[in-house]
Formats: C-alpha cells, structure tokens, sequence
C-alpha cells in the first residue's frame, strides 16, 4: 500500500497511520466518500486517498493542514481539505460519508454529529486514548480528552460494533499508548 507508512520512500513529513488503521484499510474502498475528523497534518486522510478513495480531511490548525496539502501534492493524491474548529459550528458537507475516521480526538459533547456524518452501511473508524495514558507521561492530560475503560462503545450507540479493543501498545518512537479502538457500522 503505497503511502502508507513513512517510511515508504514517498512520505516526508507524515507519520504512518495507527496499526488500528492499517488492520482495517481494507474496509476503505477505491471511490469510497472517507472523512478523516480532527486530521492534522492528515496521515489517515492521505492513507486512505491512497487506497483510492475520495477523501475531506478537517482540522483547525492551518499549519497541519498545510503539512497535509504538501504531502499529498508531493503523492499525487486528491484530498479536499477543510480549516474548521469541530467545537464550532461545522460545515454542511460534513453528512453522508461511506467511512469516517477519528484517531487521537474525543470530544464527548461532538459524538452524535460525528456519527451523523456516516452514511447508511457505513462505518466509523475510532482510536483514541484511554485515562491510563496519564501513566505514559505524554498525551492528553485532561480527563475530558481521556475515555475511561468501557466507555467507547456507550459513545457509539447506535452504531454496532464490528470489532473493539483497549490495549497498551507501543507506537513508532518507543512510547507506550493506552488506547480504546473501534470500527463500528451504522445499519
């Protein structure tokens, strides 16, 4: 795959997706409408355009948007990319999507729009930190930004979970991550 992973001899300036997405690309299909939330510099967003699909990546920080939009130019890949705080009001364009990904991003009082955004059969894609992260020394320190154990899936109601997990793993630069992951559908 392509684009993938950074150290594909195409990536620059973008860490390689989360395991969480790598297991579970083959779930994002060529054409495929793939919203990537929260995205900064957008390592999913330009994953999944690479795997063909066509992809909106939304964040509030311009300078990792603009990571983003050099590293696609630089790939070839079509992504549209939106500034938007996800705190504020959101775009209209933000309905209707095939897959949704948010990696690294809770924000509890956002869930239900964020599961608006997938479409009939679609699916939602969803890893991020647990309270035992704080542990770690690096990550989000505010419990408002940290799940407790067994809380993902009451956030995900009324999607069905197709596969869950919370894990301690270590990523690329030997730091450990405690995290709670999930794909889940809407019927």
């Amino acid at each position: 795959m392509l684009g993938v992973y950074s150290d594909s001899p195409d990536a620059t300036e973008i860490e390689r997706p989360s395991s969480w997405f790598a297991w579970h690309a083959s779930k994002i299909r060529p054409g495929s409408r793939v919203l990537d939330l929260a995205c900064g510099s957008g390592r999913h967003a330009l994953a999944a355009a690479a795997l063909g699909a066509v992809v909106t990546a939304v964040d509030k920080d311009p300078a990792g948007l603009e990571v983003g939009k050099r590293e696609a130019k630089s790939r070839g890949l079509e992504v549209t990319w939106v500034a938007a705080d996800l705190a504020g009001e959101w775009p209209e364009q933000l309905t209707g999507f095939d897959a949704v990904l948010v990696f690294n991003y809770l924000d509890r009082a956002r869930m239900p729009r964020i599961i608006d955004a997938v479409a009939p059969g679609g699916i939602l894609l969803i890893e991020t930190f647990l309270e035992a992260q704080k542990a770690f020394g690096w990550g989000p320190s505010s419990d408002a930004h940290l799940l407790k154990s067994g809380e993902l899936p009451k956030l995900l109601a009324p999607l069905t979970i197709l596969h869950g997990r919370e894990v301690v793993e270590a990523v690329d630069n030997a730091r450990w991550s405690a995290l709670a992951s999930a794909l889940a559908q809407r019927k």
